[in-house]
């Protein structure tokens, strides 16, 4: 069954490539498309398009097909092209003539819209909780380390002193800004574009703002044609989202396969939680954070992905769109996991409170003293050549007291502040 279907059959193999992967991928917009046709039938009844017995009968019809979904017994069955067309066939085969009457004022472009904007909309706010439980591991990890210290590089070599604190807390609040982008892709997705129709609106009385707040929408998208135009660039902007905190996850997940590894040996992990060689007995593989590198990786591209996928389309909706799901759907799929890993990993991790002992690292207190005699009167300029030539000499001797007091620093780590800026951006996603 297509909605488009007037009476003639097309080539197989042409509607297996238009088709796709349509229906594996609709399944989870399932429960949306309900919830969006629930909608659409009571503001029918209200504009006098179904009396108030075939509301009841096509209400009690979508609430068995929620419940079908929720059991896990719904499918889209052979020949049947997608979701709207499954729902709309099961109405029709269960109910009769009334079945047929829940397509008037919209069409199937609206129908996919809509459908996208709340499963986007419920994913953003899953992504926002997943990274706000990775804020907050990073934010124990930072209070409980804060006083243990540890190398901090530039160009790859030994600088100043950091801490352990100073490290978790950073990626903690980095993820603040991911996490604005994530907030930004979940208000584009919180519009209504039901009522659009095909992107220029029914000679209905179609009433949008009733939908818009039966589906919890905080807003409308009133131009119809701009409610079309949206579809590609919602995507853009959960692209956008996705390569922001992958960027910051792949950064992550660098440091750790470095500060794991012998050369540095800052932290490791629990022999459950790593993997081995097959020829050498000694190996201990951080194969979580390198998988989960990669796939940030490649996660990055999504944004261009859909970038390229939308290029140079005109105005009105396009086949071309449909492609869209096979990047995103996967791709947030792909975020939550990795998220949800980086947290249960660091639940984990041990961290080596005696690394800053090693005697490599004793140059890295060379500012600090510098710093020091500018304090005690010293110029600076005087004071870095009197300890520069410490160091050419090989006399140098550190002093490791470290005092670091300004905001958001060693000593002043600021994580109350930074919690309290993550918690107004989370509280954006009205999280229950």
């Amino acid at each position: 069954m297509k909605l488009w279907d007037k009476g003639f059959d097309i080539d197989s193999w042409i509607e297996s490539y238009t088709v796709g992967n349509d229906q594996q991928l609709d399944l989870q917009l399932a429960s949306y498309d309900i919830e969006a046709s629930l909608a659409h039938i009571k503001m029918l009844e209200s504009i006098g398009l179904l009396t108030h017995d075939e509301f009841d009968i096509l209400q009690q019809g979508l609430n068995q097909i929620a419940k079908e979904i929720d059991e896990g017994s719904f499918q889209i069955e052979e020949g049947i092209e997608d979701i709207h067309s499954e729902v709309e066939h099961l109405l029709t085969q269960r109910l009769g003539e009334v079945g047929k009457k829940i397509h008037s004022g919209r069409s199937r472009n609206d129908q996919v819209l809509v459908d996208l904007k709340l499963f986007y909309r419920a994913e953003m706010k899953k992504i926002a909780t997943d990274i706000y439980a990775l804020f907050n591991r990073l934010q124990i990890l930072s209070n409980r380390y804060k006083n243990i210290l540890m190398p901090g590089y530039t160009h790859m070599q030994i600088a100043m002193p950091s801490s352990f604190g100073l490290w978790f807390g950073a990626y903690a609040e980095t993820l603040i800004d991911d996490m604005r982008l994530v907030a930004t892709a979940y208000s584009i997705a919180n519009q209504n574009p039901l009522g659009s129709a095909a992107g220029y609106g029914s000679s209905f009385p179609l009433n949008r703002t009733m939908t818009t707040k039966l589906l919890k929408f905080n807003d409308l998208h009133y131009n119809v044609v701009a409610a079309s135009m949206s579809r590609g660039k919602t995507e853009q902007a959960i692209g956008y989202a996705i390569n922001s905190v992958a960027t910051t996850l792949g950064k992550l997940a660098m440091d750790i396969c470095l500060f794991n590894s012998q050369n540095y040996s800052f932290i490791s992990f629990p022999d459950a939680y790593t993997t081995g060689s097959s020829i050498m007995p000694h190996k201990k593989n951080p194969d979580v954070w390198e998988i989960m590198r990669s796939r940030c990786n490649l996660l990055r591209g999504v944004q261009n992905d859909i970038a390229l996928t939308i290029t140079n389309l005109p105005l009105g909706y396009h086949r071309d769109l449909q492609i869209l799901k096979n990047i995103t759907f996967p791709a947030i799929a792909n975020l939550k996991e990795s998220l949800k890993m980086a947290d249960f990993m660091l639940q984990h991790i041990l961290v080596n409170q005696e690394a800053i002992n090693d005697e490599r690292y004793n140059y890295l207190f060379t500012v600090e003293d510098v710093n020091r005699l500018t304090l005690s009167g010293v110029p600076f300029r005087e004071a870095y050549k009197i300890i520069g030539q410490q160091v050419q000499e090989g006399s140098y001797i550190p002093n490791k007291e470290i005092n670091h007091t300004h905001e958001g620093s060693i000593g002043n780590l600021c994580n109350d502040a930074i919690a309290q800026k993550m918690k107004s951006v989370f509280d954006i996603f009205d999280v229950k």
